[in-house]
């Protein structure tokens, strides 16, 4: 059985554009566990106080994962880091510190045996805080193997359960990754006794390759990310990694716990979230992933399925948009409809979704199961709204200079501006820019159709900056493109405005 330790949340926010606020990280944290993932890596616990907050929070919310918290080889990261793990059912305290050459001389500026006794005594000291210590060797592959095997024989014989040793910079190849762990288990034996893991960056677009490999290679553990996000090309994609394994047993002779037909709706979430949308040919969970257009291809599909698809659709959680709701149906139906599509919304979140259902419903002639995901998904990661769209009048042309009135409520008080734009969007924003009293820097805008017809909903997304140059993502959704894009907007100036207020609250 091989593990999947998701980093989802730490090493995959740290991708451009990829941040998350607490709510959001929570409801990733929970699908995570909902998929059966053995370790959540929770965030960097000592990085900041909103990182603080997320792996404290997580850790006491998830009960049937490993919650892991990352830290670097001091007492005071591994302090915090236990201050934040210490409410988990399961929790693990996950320590690096580099071991190549190269890092050691220009990033560490330490020598080998500095290295080594510092690793070593940095493990002991997680182990006095928590039975469940990882220590991984940064730049692994990279690295001196003999000065690799001693470094792992110590933090083992120190209290390390787990030994991971990533190919940080995605520079190796598979059968390079296969060689490295068959000679590392024999240079250090003591490895036998423990969990051993591999950890792939995509620089090479290798990262899911050489985590099979490392498989191959007889590694217990596996770690990657949703969609394979991550710092620069991003970690190896723990879809791509898990539905190799389950659909290639002849070949691996593994398997893991995750529940497989939660992958696309984890996909999806976090797409959503993030608005960083998956390119339509990606392995698993790209729209064009059980396309086929091909008249060859689609003559084998109908005669039999394994003629073009090595797996079903059904296997990763993608079934068919059906109309299953309508503007007669009742709250019963709704809500019973949400369950089965997998989503949990207490009583507040769920009155708030069946009102935009009802909405939606008399708007759209056929109401999908994509249209109910988009709605739920949308409020179930919803900040504190300083401001509400009250209402919004769009003058615009090809003749004259568009113009927007714009509504917003803040604090029970309507708050009403005028503004022209190079059309109805860019008027729009500046409305809202006069609203807020403040300049709006637009990162990116994007309008998409969330299911087929003329009166399909459309999903806009939209991202700004911060002050501080973190970007935040807003999503709104509409059968009025307008309302959606504008909706989105205030969106996101709602989750920079609660971000801000969270980072002064914390310095106080």
């Amino acid at each position: 059985m091989v593990k999947i330790f998701d980093t989802t949340l730490r090493d995959g926010e740290q991708s451009p554009g990829c941040s998350m606020n607490l709510k959001e990280k929570v409801e990733v944290a929970r699908q995570l566990e909902r998929m059966k993932v053995d370790v959540i890596e929770a965030g960097f616990a000592v990085s900041s106080p909103g990182d603080f907050t997320s792996v404290k929070t997580i850790a006491e919310t998830v009960r049937d994962s490993v919650v892991a918290s990352l830290a670097r080889t001091t007492e005071k990261d591994i302090e915090r880091a236990w201050e934040a793990l210490r409410g988990a059912v399961s929790p693990r305290i996950h320590i690096f510190l580099a071991t190549s050459p190269l890092h050691m001389e220009y990033k560490l500026r330490m020598k080998p045996d500095e290295v080594y006794e510092l690793a070593v005594a940095m493990t002991a000291y997680a182990k006095k805080y928590c039975g469940d210590v990882e220590f991984s060797a940064e730049d692994a592959t990279r690295s001196d193997l003999r000065f690799l095997a001693r470094v792992v024989e110590g933090v083992i014989k120190a209290g390390a359960t787990t030994v991971n040793l990533p190919d940080t910079v995605g520079y190796t190849t598979p059968d390079e990754h296969y060689s490295f762990f068959t000679a590392m288990k024999e240079r250090a034996p003591s490895m036998e006794k423990i969990t051993i893991s591999a950890h792939c960056h995509n620089d090479l677009g290798l990262g899911v390759a050489n985590s099979l490999a490392a498989v191959k290679a007889g590694v217990s553990q596996v770690e990657c990310t949703i969609n394979g996000i991550g710092e620069r090309a991003g970690n190896a994609a723990m879809e791509e990694i898990v539905m190799a394994l389950h659909t290639r047993k002849d070949v691996f002779h593994e398997e893991t716990r995750i529940v497989t037909s939660e992958i696309t709706r984890a996909s999806s979430l976090l797409s959503r979230i993030t608005g960083v949308k998956v390119q339509p040919n990606k392995a698993i969970v790209g729209e064009n992933a059980f396309a086929h257009e091909s008249g060859i291809h689609q003559h084998g599909v109908m005669k039999h399925r394994a003629t073009y698809e090595i797996m079903t659709p059904e296997s990763v959680g993608l079934g068919k948009s059906s109309m299953v709701l309508g503007k007669h149906s009742g709250k019963h139906a709704f809500r019973d409809r949400v369950k089965t599509l997998g989503y949990e919304l207490n009583d507040a979140e769920m009155e708030i979704a069946f009102e935009k259902f009802k909405i939606l419903a008399d708007k759209k002639k056929t109401v999908y199961d994509k249209d109910i995901e988009a709605l739920v998904a949308k409020e179930a990661v919803q900040v504190p709204r300083t401001y509400r769209l009250e209402s919004f009048v769009i003058n615009s042309g090809n003749t004259i200079t568009s113009t927007a009135v714009i509504r917003m409520i803040k604090d029970k008080k309507s708050i009403e501006k005028v503004s022209r734009g190079e059309g109805p969007i860019d008027a729009a924003f500046k409305a809202i820019e006069k609203i807020i009293g403040r300049p709006l820097s637009l990162d990116d805008y994007q309008l998409n159709s969330v299911t087929e017809g003329e009166d399909a909903l459309g999903d806009a997304l939209v991202k700004i900056k911060g002050g501080d140059g973190t970007v935040f993502a807003g999503r709104g959704l509409s059968t009025d493109v307008i309302e959606a894009s504008v909706s989105a907007c205030i969106n996101a100036v709602n989750k920079m405005i609660y971000a801000e207020k969270e980072q002064k609250r914390e310095a106080v």
